[in-house]
């Protein structure tokens, strides 16, 4: 008996080394497991609206329609506006061409008439003047009244007050229009312009062009409808980009680098992933959401990721669940 203490004691101290053993190979089993993470597939969506209001007249497609970048999708009335620019083009060209009378100045013909108007002013100026000396002299003996007198010398003030106005027009002609009155008429075909520019652009507007490929979600109203400026036509879910809202504790935030890639599984195609990329990394954190699905998560803080996946397809939609895990997704 006293022999067999010594193989006791033996086999109690393998059977621990063993379990100890064990435990290690196990944790270091558990820590070459890659890191995952539970998320939701996030798809941006765009509500479309004409910038400017008025009748609908047509709309081409229908919800669950493929949609492709440029693609026409519906149409106002163009009547309303094509007739607004036909207006600012009739405005415009009038500006146009009073801007071009100010820079051309006066014609050749208004300048003769003025100068033919200063000879006669002249020449009336000059026949009052005498007139009144005239008068001047029979006051001096008495031949004429005061009253005579005055009214020469009133006619001759007027003769010349009728030259210099006279002068003054044919320099205002021989000139040209002042700068002020150029600048104004420049201004007012800038504005005019302006005008032609907005007409345009208004519309161009009655045409609802897709921004982007994508699948159409709602078709909101029908043709007929009058619309306000802005109001919701269609909704659009983006073919790109498709993102995956995920969230990390802080104890593995070191394993999320912006660039890294890893893998995206779908309860779909279980076995056969998406490639993703870390695009995003919050650097604040919050309260885990109710949408993450691991217990032991649900009271910490967390980060958020977000999860560019490199290679979509139709087959991910809107809000779906999808398992991350970061193995390198060139593995």
């Amino acid at each position: 008996m006293k022999n067999r203490k010594p193989v006791v004691v033996a086999i109690i101290v393998i059977a621990l080394l063993a379990a100890a053993l064990g435990g290690w190979l196990w944790q270091q089993r558990a820590n070459d497991k890659p890191l995952t993470l539970y998320g939701n597939v996030d798809i941006r969506t765009v509500n479309m609206s004409f910038r400017v209001g008025g009748r609908l007249a047509s709309l081409t497609v229908d919800e669950g329609d493929t949609i492709q970048s440029g693609q026409t999708l519906g149409e106002l009335d163009r009547a309303p506006y094509v007739n607004a620019l036909q207006q600012a083009q009739a405005n415009a060209a009038a500006a146009q061409a009073q801007y071009d009378l100010m820079l051309a100045g006066y014609r050749n013909e208004e300048i003769a008439q003025a100068e033919a108007a200063v000879k006669q002013a002249q020449a009336a100026a000059a026949y009052a003047q005498n007139f009144y000396q005239r008068q001047q002299g029979l006051w001096t003996s008495r031949t004429i009244s005061a009253n005579e007198l005055e009214n020469a010398r009133s006619s001759r003030d007027q003769a010349q007050a009728n030259l210099k106005a006279a002068q003054d027009k044919l320099s205002q002609y021989r000139t040209g229009n002042r700068p002020q009155q150029i600048a104004q008429a420049k201004a007012s075909l800038e504005q005019a312009n302006a005008q032609v520019a907005q007409a345009k652009l208004d519309l161009q507007d009655t045409t609802l062009v897709a921004p982007a490929g994508g699948t159409l979600l709602t078709r909101a109203v029908e043709p007929g409808t009058l619309l306000n400026a802005g109001s919701t036509v269609l909704t659009l879910s983006l073919t790109r980009p498709v993102w995956v809202r995920a969230y990390i504790d802080e104890v593995n935030l070191g394993q999320a680098q912006p660039g890294q890639t890893l893998l995206v599984y779908s309860d779909g195609r279980p076995d056969k992933p998406y490639h993703g990329k870390i695009g995003f990394v919050s650097p604040t954190a919050e309260f885990t959401p109710k949408t993450v699905e691991t217990p032991n998560l649900r009271t910490d803080l967390v980060y958020r990721l977000r999860i560019i996946v490199i290679d979509p397809d139709d087959a991910l939609r809107q809000g779906m669940p999808v398992t991350v895990q970061f193995r390198d997704a060139a593995q």
